[in-house]
């Protein structure tokens, strides 16, 4: 196996991106590529002590200030158009990339392609919640989806968190302002209603629609919505996870005392701290795309890198992919149409 990785990329790179490329060679033992300047990651290679990982040389790097829907294809010699050509040709089984979001986006979409059948790709992190996770999809990608989407979203979610996060039959709800039936717009009826058909003939294992509180209660595994309501639950999410610990630093630096209690307790809050962390999880998939895209942090470290790659490790061997393509006339409104390429 051999994991493409855009060492550019990411506001630590490439330092940051090589570390932990190194890391996950000497650990996972899988073959990596490393895209961008050659004498830059030559360098940083150098640092590290490590010379048994392939460099492909690009002269060019996507920046956040680009216009992520024309960045791959005006800079074709970036670090992250070069990392996904590679992948499209076959050189690799998965990309990794700290890079702009919408330009890894759009880039993965025109030059690997999505999976025939699938309307739009999207963003799918899983944020720390109960023994597994709990996926949110999408998360960004798509501002303004239709039912179908959804549907898509909830079955290619469905299947990652059986094969990745280890969820046996993994329940699948819909976001919404409230748990019953006829909760939301015209687009939550209508999603609700192609899901639940989905659950009864048995494909999904659909609970129906389940509130913000729901998602880190443990009562479900994968969160559908779309991608405006995702980003805002996800960016609120982060924030919260941040002022927690922030707030917690506060009390257990009080006074003498609660330093003395802190110092009990530093272990278990070792734990949780890691638990929330996200350099831990690596980063976000990419699903609906033909071939594995991961999308890591761009505040990404060594750790952080590490975890993308084992990520996309996993996920070529999961089999997701055959599991959306053998499943896709389920997934379609209309199944006369071949949809989208």
């Amino acid at each position: 196996m051999r994991i493409i990785i855009d060492a550019m990329g990411g506001d630590n790179a490439p330092a940051e991106i090589v570390k932990g490329a190194v890391m996950a060679k000497q650990r996972l033992g899988v073959e990596l590529t490393l895209v961008g300047r050659a004498e830059d990651v030559r360098a940083c290679l150098e640092n590290e002590g490590c010379t048994e990982i392939d460099i492909v040389d690009a002269r060019e790097v996507i920046s956040m200030e680009d216009d992520p829907s024309t960045a791959t294809r005006r800079k074709k010699d970036s670090s992250m158009a070069v990392a996904l050509n590679l992948l499209k040709e076959g050189k690799g089984d998965a990309v990794v990339s700290a890079g702009s979001t919408g330009a890894l986006l759009t880039g993965a979409t025109l030059t690997v392609k999505r999976i025939r059948g699938i309307r739009r790709a999207a963003l799918a992190p899983v944020l720390p919640a109960g023994e597994h996770g709990v996926m949110l999809i999408d998360c960004g990608a798509n501002v303004e989806c239709t039912a179908e989407y959804l549907l898509q979203f909830a079955f290619m979610g469905s299947f990652y968190a059986r094969k990745i996060m280890g969820c046996e039959s993994p329940r699948v709800g819909l976001l919404n302002v409230g748990t019953e039936d006829t909760k939301g717009g015209t687009l939550q009826h209508q999603a609700f209603a192609l899901l639940k058909k989905a659950g009864e003939e048995g494909r999904i294992n659909f609970i129906g629609n389940v509130e913000g509180t729901n998602v880190y209660a443990g009562k479900v595994d994968v969160v559908v919505t779309d991608g405006f309501t995702g980003n805002v639950m996800l960016k609120a999410t982060e924030g919260t996870i941040k002022y927690i610990m922030k707030q917690m630093k506060g009390v257990f630096y009080k006074n003498t005392k609660n330093k003395l209690a802190a110092a009990v307790l530093k272990k278990d809050l070792g734990i949780m701290k890691k638990s929330m962390d996200v350099n831990e999880v690596g980063g976000t998939a990419l699903v609906g795309i033909s071939k594995p895209v991961i999308k890591a942090h761009g505040s990404s470290n060594a750790d952080s890198i590490f975890a993308a790659v084992r990520q996309a490790v996993a996920f070529v061997n999961s089999g997701i992919i055959g599991d959306i393509e053998n499943n896709i006339d389920y997934m379609r409104i209309n199944t006369e149409s071949n949809g989208e390429a």
